[in-house]
């Protein structure tokens, strides 16, 4: 078993407690092999600061970004006020999500369907936690002094302007940040966004992750550091798609401070 703790809201409301945050796991972060490392590792980071959060567990169901992608706004509207009135119900204050798809939808959506929260993405949180002085970084670790490249998802940079927070804690690591030619206002996309994720491109002259990784690869980055499960799968294809995965690592901006914290 994990030495790690992780409370439901159901568990917290029994004992008549509310935790400081809810941790919006999502999809990719409840049941994707490769994205359950992220999740566990964000979840160490916030047992070892102490902060004070809770999941909703198997009441948490989609948000139903996927689901307005890609035109099925009726499937969406009922798998949002599902989730409202759950999280109204145990009056939830303050999210935090390592998915900026969830993030985009319960910020920018879910307010008109009666769900207003502060949300917050893991790379604004983790950056809290630095500048607090709460997360408290070795040094020296396995990055130091590497090469790492952060691409831009979409929906956390150009849709929501968070272009800061994750490059200051990838910065934190004591690293050469360095940038691809397309990043921030220009970033471009992994492929995956607009529900793309869940089906086969269409046919083409290259698919737009190899594009991408191309990019990343051509900054002689030693690691791709993403913030988001969609990248993070699109960008590995990437990678194994030019035979490169033995040296260049891609990782989630939550892998990177949890190995750093050597937990």
């Amino acid at each position: 078993m994990s030495t790690y703790k992780v409370p439901t809201m159901a568990e917290m409301a029994s004992n008549g407690k509310a935790p400081e945050v809810l941790f919006w796991v999502g999809c990719a972060g409840s049941f994707d092999e490769r994205y359950k490392a992220v999740t566990q590792a964000f979840v160490k980071i916030l047992n070892k600061v102490g902060v004070s959060f809770a999941v909703l567990g198997p009441e948490e169901t989609c948000t139903g970004d996927p689901a307005r992608r890609a035109g099925n706004e009726f499937l969406f509207q009922m798998q949002a006020v599902a989730n409202i009135q759950v999280m109204n119900a145990y009056e939830v204050k303050k999210v935090v999500t390592a998915c900026p798809h969830c993030f985009n939808t319960i910020k920018n959506e879910y307010p008109a369907l009666g769900g207003s929260y502060e949300v917050i993405h893991h790379s604004q949180f983790l950056q809290q936690l630095i500048n607090e002085g709460k997360v408290r970084l070795q040094g020296g670790g396995e990055f130091r002094g590497k090469k790492i490249t952060f691409h831009d998802s979409c929906y956390l940079g150009r849709a929501n302007n968070v272009y800061e927070a994750p490059r200051e804690v990838i910065r934190a690591l004591d690293v050469e940040l360095v940038e691809m030619k397309r990043c921030k206002t220009k970033g471009l996309c992994c492929g995956a966004g607009g529900a793309q994720m869940f089906k086969e491109p269409e046919p083409g002259n290259k698919d737009i992750n190899v594009e991408r990784t191309e990019e990343a690869l051509a900054t002689g980055a030693q690691a791709i550091a993403v913030g988001c499960p969609f990248c993070l799968t699109m960008m590995t294809d990437g990678v194994k798609n030019k035979n490169r995965e033995a040296e260049v690592k891609v990782l989630d901006l939550a892998e990177m401070i949890a190995k750093e914290m050597g937990i």
